[in-house]
């Protein structure tokens, strides 16, 4: 028999001795040197459990989408113009969903966020509100909508799985228009589970099992298992409270409808009624089909090559989509996304605004609030010095001159260096 520490209500004693800040410590003093998101991407692997850092990490299979959504930036150049009169800080606001914001890039909306720090979604939505862009929250939220309504009165899109329950979702829209979400989000590239081959070498579930492996990779990472230990048990607040969050997989696989077509959609969007993404889209004709049906922008991504493996770049078929639907049709493009220069160039080549996944999700697991305020401010440097010194003052500019600042090279491995070459001994990092 397994005992469950939170069962035996051991969270309800530890929230009164106040360790956190002393397991925290090494854990800040790696967040504060960080510079650059590869940097929060190693403070997030050393504070959490291998487990969990492996799940926000990974992609499918052998993680060949995951490694070319990255590379391909690297293949994009920017032949900047000269003297063209810009003194920092530039106007980086735009509109998303119509709503104006003061960054022309957001966090995706992504899964259980407290399984990576005890904040959870809180942090991200603290974070987006401090910057003042969009926020997205995930059905599969371990914070429940009326909470984030509360935190945040910002622009927020709510996501939505193809779920079988049309009253489950029903109810989850209804939650949504009253949490004051401004947008809603089909995803349609999870239909099927991807492979991801690292959670099912690491027995990955939510929360952990106690096993022997578990516990002993648990007291490696001391600072993530306070965390979780001292706080309550977490469960999936926007579905369903009463199902718990290690029956997670059963209960999706129960939900999810692999049979989900145009026409479910378009029922979707009658029960709406508000600006909606489609969100999975990597196809021209898909995308002209999505607003033909109905939806209002498309949302360019590979579910972060989580999902199908060899999957393109969604930097390389971002200009097709907007070839595609026209210049007035509002995208979104996430995917591979680690530096500023990468949000510049997918804004110069159709996209409205980008999504980062694992940038915010590397700073959460770093330091709560703190490291994704920090991700967020790594971002918005180097996006406003690319801007600078592309010669574009506004992002309104860069999306117009755009497709002629940006080309294309066929480069090699020689041309560009391995972003996490350190972590192999090669190069150094501040960690």
């Amino acid at each position: 028999m397994v005992i469950n520490p939170h069962k035996l209500g051991v969270h309800k004693l530890l929230k009164h001795i106040p360790l956190n800040a002393i397991f925290d410590a090494p854990s800040k003093a790696r967040l504060r040197k960080a510079v650059n998101i590869a940097d929060l991407r190693l403070c997030a692997k050393q504070r959490a459990h291998k487990m969990v850092f492996d799940y926000l990490d990974a992609g499918a299979d052998d993680e060949i989408s995951l490694r070319r959504a990255k590379d391909a930036y690297s293949e994009l150049e920017m032949h900047f113009h000269i003297l063209s009169g810009l003194k920092p800080p530039l106007d980086l606001s735009t509109k998303i969903f119509g709503q104006k914001v003061s960054l022309p890039f957001f966090g995706c909306p992504t899964a259980g966020n407290r399984m990576f720090h005890w904040e959870g979604e809180t942090a991200a939505a603290r974070a987006a509100k401090h910057h003042g862009t969009l926020y997205g929250l995930s059905s599969l939220a371990t914070t429940g909508i009326t909470e984030i309504g509360k935190l945040t009165d910002g622009p927020k899109v709510f996501q939505l799985y193809v779920w079988k329950d049309r009253e489950l979702v029903k109810e989850v829209l209804a939650k949504a228009k009253e949490g004051g979400f401004h947008a809603m989000a089909l995803t349609v590239d999870f239909t099927w589970y991807g492979n991801r081959e690292r959670d099912i070498r690491n027995e990955f579930t939510i929360p952990p099992k106690y096993t022997f492996n578990q516990v002993v990779e648990a007291m490696k990472k001391p600072a993530w298992t306070y965390d979780f230990l001292s706080h309550e048990e977490y469960s999936y607040a926007c579905i369903n409270k009463d199902v718990p969050a290690d029956s997670l997989a059963a209960f999706v696989n129960s939900q999810i409808a692999p049979e989900f077509d145009w026409k479910d959609a378009e029922w979707l969007l009658g029960e709406w009624n508000m600006p909606s993404a489609v969100k999975g889209v990597c196809r021209p004709d898909d995308a002209v089909r999505a607003v033909e049906t109905g939806f209002t922008t498309m949302w360019v991504s590979n579910h972060g090559a989580r999902q199908l493996e060899t999957s393109p770049a969604t930097i390389d078929v971002l200009p097709s989509i907007r070839e595609a639907v026209g210049p007035t049709v509002e995208i979104i493009m996430d995917g591979g996304v680690q530096r500023g220069t990468d949000i510049c160039k997918a804004l110069a080549l159709g996209a409205d605004a980008v999504g980062v996944g694992k940038p915010y999700l590397y700073g959460l697991a770093a330091g709560g609030t703190e490291g994704v305020i920090k991700a967020y401010d790594i971002l918005k440097v180097e996006l406003d010095r690319a801007m600078g010194l592309l010669g574009t003052g506004t992002v309104d500019d860069l999306k117009k001159r755009g497709p002629g600042l940006i080309k294309r090279r066929h480069s090699s491995a020689r041309d560009y260096p391995d972003r996490y070459a350190y972590e192999r001994g090669y190069g150094g990092g501040v960690i």
